[in-house]
């Protein structure tokens, strides 16, 4: 009869669901993320214990700051598979990368440099935060005329297409898939990241999630998130709309 004033129990966040959490900065010592080994196996260790199988990782390449190249990101890959054999942790990581669509990213494209994908043609790619690139169009477009994929990650945090919502539009009518950032589900970026969030989801805009892990608070964060997380991950794929499952 005193059932009413008990504590309801918390929903765990279980993120085997999902399988690979295709975009985070993982690898040691080449962005904001991991600062070194020992990180890199901790965040691993964590993001396993919430359920994740594989992992693809996706340093960010943004010449200003962080002048990563196939070259930083298969070394620093490899670094961090020698210590997870170490471990004996055999769980299958594979580098890709977050591309800033800057000039950068157009000389890229101008010299057929091979970009990183996350699978098959599939190039994760990144805007500033605080306002698109006046040619975005121009950009995609010369992405897919080299036969890329554009995944556009986390679009919910560009906060400026709050008073533009056709601009996700135009992504879409684009050809891009577009990646949520799960913690925006939760209010870890803000309100109007998480309303943009399931304004998305409600859209059926969203193919992929991720954590883009960079560091211990984001793995507390996801443990905290329970029914916020897990609902609409579960309504997404109850719908067949993510695609994590098919990496």
């Amino acid at each position: 009869m005193f059932s009413i004033f008990k504590k309801s129990k918390s929903t765990r966040v279980d993120l085997s669901i999902i399988g690979t959490d295709m975009h985070s900065h993982l690898l040691p010592g080449i962005d904001d993320g991991a600062e070194d080994t020992d990180m890199s196996l901790q965040l691993i260790a964590a993001l396993q214990d919430l359920g994740y199988k594989q992992f693809i990782t996706t340093p960010h390449i943004y010449r200003d700051l962080y002048k990563n190249d196939a070259t930083t990101i298969t070394s620093a890959h490899a670094r961090l598979q020698q210590a997870l054999l170490q471990q004996e942790n055999r769980v299958p990581i594979r580098p890709a990368a977050e591309y800033f669509l800057d000039d950068h990213f157009d000389h890229l494209l101008d010299t057929n440099t091979p970009l990183l994908p996350i699978f098959d043609n599939y190039v994760l790619v990144e805007f500033s935060f605080a306002s698109p690139p006046l040619n975005f169009k121009e950009k995609l477009f010369n992405m897919q005329l080299q036969g890329y994929q554009p995944i556009v990650a986390h679009p919910e945090r560009y906060l400026y297409a709050r008073a533009n919502k056709e601009w996700f539009d135009e992504l879409k009518h684009a050809g891009c898939r577009l990646q949520l950032n799960i913690l925006s589900l939760t209010g870890y970026y803000g309100k109007a990241s998480q309303q943009l969030a399931h304004y998305l989801i409600d859209k059926n805009y969203i193919s992929f999630v991720g954590t883009d892990c960079h560091h211990f608070r984001h793995i507390e964060a996801l443990r905290a998130g329970g029914a916020a997380i897990m609902q609409p991950l579960q309504s997404m794929l109850d719908a067949g709309l993510l695609l994590n499952t098919r990496l």
